[in-house]
């Protein structure tokens, strides 16, 4: 019945299995008595490793297994359906870190931990917030050179260790938007249980790194946004303060990098060995709308998580139809009547007053009703006049529910359509809308369409965005000084709201970026930024992201992956300015951006050839192609390893080649070099092909996506 060895020494290393066994079987069977032999058989009598039989509904049972034992049940094909380790859940949290693998579980070392700094440039921090409570906290590292420069009513602890305001007319760094206190948060805020938004996604709301310290740099004013002047002068700051990581939610349209204030900000950072995490921007799903997309920085697009909130419309001839908010408010069975916004002006045009355009909503007209409107944004002008509610034509959130100021349904086109026609033909028209309710989304992880795409319009045959984290209706702290629905008739005050952008991405690959130093303080920028990459999962959905690595780059965060990677693709000044002068900097500029001597540029790297963890190259459309990329890994793995190269999937479109196809160390820290070849026929107008060559040493898997694409954002 059973093939294969079982060691005795697999009793030290047993773990909590479930083996599935599928349906129950007819009458007559005993599954416990079937179970108890099969353990029987494969461990000797040892009566205790049965956890639990499931027998009732369904047939498998949960018992104390070694790695080699499940892969051996595994190998059972007739009697097995599967068999998977027992993951430990809580009540549902914040839910991002638990969905990509960081548990509050995971292996961590908090005094390690507590010495990297994370600096984030937002709009401000409420420093009273549980997130950033300093029990337990020691003082700052010795090596922390910042201040806490907070201004009026403000005060640090030992976990925010600094803070600065910037922004003209601005008089403290706390934060009245909610934006960077939700953000600095979730890259390092403490576990905070029962956390939720008025119930809704309730739980322990943590940061990626919640024994780490916070630095706040206030860059950004409420209803005024973030100037170059204040970003340049946080990174001035920020870099000779002695932060590790910086976190910047914040992005603009592409630009020349040297009229880019995060361009030259992170470039000086990336030089004093600082890593820093930029939001891709929330421009999409048009292609070449990302931001940041230098190669310094770690640009990051939004992902969903398996959580989603919904918000369903019962109308009153009892058809239920679900649509996309975050609403609290529980209507508590009462339906109200609904009311077309093109009824309820009596100073608009039709066309207008379908849309409920601004000041065309009458109040008296609205009073205890539910106003039907053509225009999602048109909420806002149905609260104004007093409505109970609002059910709205989808025309701007796609994929998103936000937190608006009172009960609202977003409907898709189809069932908006039909609300309209029961409108329209029911003699007393009437709605509940219900309160937002949590479901699981089946299709995640896929980026959604607000999230910036690549390709880059700032640097050619470079892959942006650099991978893809949490993003989408994440709970975090937040400012109870804001209106959670960023509505200033909105006078809710929360501790706890939920957001979705690219900027919510940001910090949780800031907080990974902070997880990863803790286990390697000596690593380079370069080398985190790439276990990051090297180690993100390629599982995303490729049917909701044809676009594919445009728009996920390397795939989600792994984040308890990227502290053991195996393989690095460093990264020095030296290579940058290699790589600029071939995009045509002369020595002299260099000279000055870089404070080096004696650069020549006869030494010149194209950017495809930048010792980056991804591969990507444009081609002509319909027009053959060979292109060669030379790449080199560093071993941070086993001192006596072997990593053989594989290329996966195949394309017919391309055909790919390593050389060598074995890289062989015998230390730690030893470099190796390989060349990458693609070629084709040539690709179709506008088309992208992607592979990935994968270096496995039976151990590590360390990936790289390989892009040839014929999108030319050049013209």
């Amino acid at each position: 019945m059973f093939t294969g060895d079982v060691s005795a020494d697999d009793d030290d290393n047993r773990q909590a299995y479930i083996v599935y066994l599928g349906a129950l079987p007819e009458n007559g069977y005993s599954a416990p008595s079937q179970h108890i032999n099969m353990l029987q058989e494969l461990v000797g009598s040892n009566s205790n490793l049965l956890i639990r039989s499931y027998s009732r509904s369904f047939n498998g049972f949960a018992a104390y297994l070694s790695l080699a034992e499940s892969k051996i049940l595994e190998r059972m094909k007739k009697e097995v359906v599967s068999v998977f380790p027992s993951r430990t859940y809580e009540l549902d949290t914040t839910r991002s870190w638990d969905f990509v693998g960081l548990g509050e579980r995971a292996k961590r070392d908090n005094v390690k931990e507590s010495d990297v700094i994370i600096g984030v440039f937002d709009s401000g921090i409420w420093p009273e917030s549980e997130s950033f409570h300093d029990q337990g906290f020691g003082p700052p590292p010795q090596r922390w050179k910042g201040s806490c420069k907070g201004g009026r009513n403000f005060t640090c602890n030992n976990k925010l260790i600094g803070a600065r305001f910037y922004p003209k007319n601005s008089v403290s760094a706390r934060d009245d938007d909610g934006h960077g206190t939700h953000t600095a948060s979730t890259a390092a805020g403490n576990a905070v249980q029962a956390a939720s938004f008025y119930g809704l996604a309730q739980g322990t709301a943590r940061g990626g790194a919640p024994s780490a310290r916070v630095a706040a740099y206030k860059v950004c004013l409420k209803d005024i946004g973030c100037k170059d002047v204040d970003i340049l002068a946080a990174y001035d700051d920020a870099i000779a303060d002695g932060v590790d990581v910086i976190s910047i939610s914040i992005s603009r349209e592409a630009s020349n990098i040297l009229s880019n204030s995060h361009a030259i900000g992170s470039f000086h950072a990336m030089s004093r060995g600082v890593v820093t995490v930029g939001s891709a921007g929330n421009y999409g799903p048009d292609q070449g709308t990302v931001a940041n997309a230098f190669p310094w920085m770690i640009t990051v697009a939004a992902s969903a998580t398996d959580r989603r909130f919904v918000d369903r419309v019962v109308l009153g001839n009892g058809k239920d139809l679900t649509g996309l908010s975050v609403n609290p408010v529980n209507f508590n069975g009462t339906k109200f009547p609904i009311v077309y916004g093109q009824n309820v002006s009596r100073t608009c045009p039709a066309l207008q007053a379908s849309y409920c355009v601004k000041d065309c909503v009458d109040k008296d007209l609205v009073k205890g009703k539910i106003v039907l409107c053509d225009e999602f944004l048109a909420n806002k002008e149905a609260y104004r006049a007093g409505a109970v509610g609002s059910i709205v034509l989808d025309t701007f959130t796609r994929d998103v529910s936000l937190v608006l100021p009172f009960p609202v349904s977003s409907l898709s086109l189809e069932d908006y359509e039909s609300v309209k026609s029961y409108v329209k033909s029911a003699e007393n028209p009437q709605a509940e809308i219900l309160r937002s309710e949590e479901i699981i989304d089946k299709e995640a992880p896929y980026v959604p369409s607000f999230s910036s795409r690549g390709p880059s319009f700032i640097i050619k045959n470079l892959l942006k965005p650099d991978v893809s984290a949490p993003g989408l209706e994440i709970l975090a702290a937040y400012s109870p000084e804001a209106s959670p629905s960023d509505n200033p008739g909105d006078k809710r005050s929360v501790k706890f709201s939920v957001m979705s952008g690219t900027s919510m991405a940001c910090p949780h690959v800031a907080g990974v970026a902070a997880y990863v130093k803790s286990f390697h303080p000596d690593w380079s920028h370069s080398a985190i930024k790439s276990a990051i990459m090297t180690t993100a999962t390629s599982m995303m959905n490729v049917m909701k992201n044809p676009d594919q690595e445009f728009a996920y780059g390397s795939g989600n965060i792994n984040p308890t992956n990227a502290t053991d990677p195996g393989l690095v693709y460093e990264l020095e000044l030296q290579d940058y300015l290699k790589m600029l002068c071939a995009e045509g900097f002369d020595t002299q500029l260099l000279t000055k951006i870089s404070g080096q001597k004696n650069i020549t540029c006869s030494e010149r790297t194209e950017v495809k050839d930048l010792n980056y963890p991804t591969m990507t190259t444009f081609t002509t459309a319909l027009k053959p192609f060979n292109v060669t990329f030379t790449r080199t890994v560093t071993n941070v793995g086993l001192p006596n390893s072997t990593f053989k190269a594989s290329v996966v999937p195949l394309r017919p479109e391309i055909q790919i080649s390593v050389e060598p196809e074995v890289l062989t160390f015998g230390l730690l820290k030893e470099k190796k070099t390989f060349v990458v070849t693609i070629s084709g026929k040539g690709l179709k107008d506008g088309s992208v092909v992607s592979s990935s060559l994968v270096w496995s040493d039976g151990s590590h898997s360390v990936r790289s996506p390989i892009v040839a694409y014929s999108i030319n954002p050049f013209g």
